[in-house]
């Protein structure tokens, strides 16, 4: 079975593969950070903007193929996305080498991710390198975020980093805030 079907809810797209929201929306789903959507199947969102059961299976089609590759190992997994977006970032900061992955104390939810930029690897860090692109994560973060999967996500409402971590039990509305 493909990993997006019809009967998928927009809510559960997003989570799994955040940067998908953007064909949703260039296919005129525009509410795919609505509440609502995160009930409605895709299937639904497409039919209730006017699309055909041949139009829904096209677009299903279109998503399966822009599925983000990925790399990293069982650990961690970063998108290709993400890399690009981080060397895009890199590149405005002169000095700087990697992109820091932290899991810290705070927010809504009693746990939150935070990004930053670094210039030198610290002794317990683990260097995922994605196509070129290098992550620092710190061992007390990778335990955390292990099974993750780390994308970047650029649409009409919302743009940023996004971790889907599948030890997160819950999550607050701002997404960087779990428990």
């Amino acid at each position: 079975m493909e990993a997006v079907h019809k009967d998928m809810t927009i809510g559960e797209l997003v989570q799994k593969f955040p940067s998908l929201a953007e064909i949703l929306t260039e296919e005129g789903v525009h509410c795919v950070g609505c509440g609502a959507a995160y009930f409605e199947t895709i299937e639904q969102g497409l039919m209730g903007h006017g699309r055909t059961d041949e139009e829904v299976a096209e677009i299903v089609k279109k998503l399966n193929d822009a599925i983000p590759k990925t790399e990293g190992n069982s650990e961690l997994t970063i998108t290709e996305n993400a890399a690009a977006k981080a060397k895009e970032l890199l590149s405005k900061k002169a000095g700087y080498v990697a992109l820091r992955v932290r899991v810290t104390a705070g927010g809504c939810a009693g746990s939150k991710y935070s990004f930053s930029f670094e210039k030198e690897e610290k002794k317990d860090d683990k260097v995922i390198t994605v196509s070129g692109v290098k992550f620092f994560v710190d061992q007390h973060s990778l335990e955390v975020l292990q099974g993750s999967k780390i994308d970047y996500l650029d649409t009409l409402n919302d743009s940023g980093f996004r971790i889907s971590n599948p030890k997160a039990k819950s999550t607050c509305g701002c997404g960087s805030s779990f428990s």
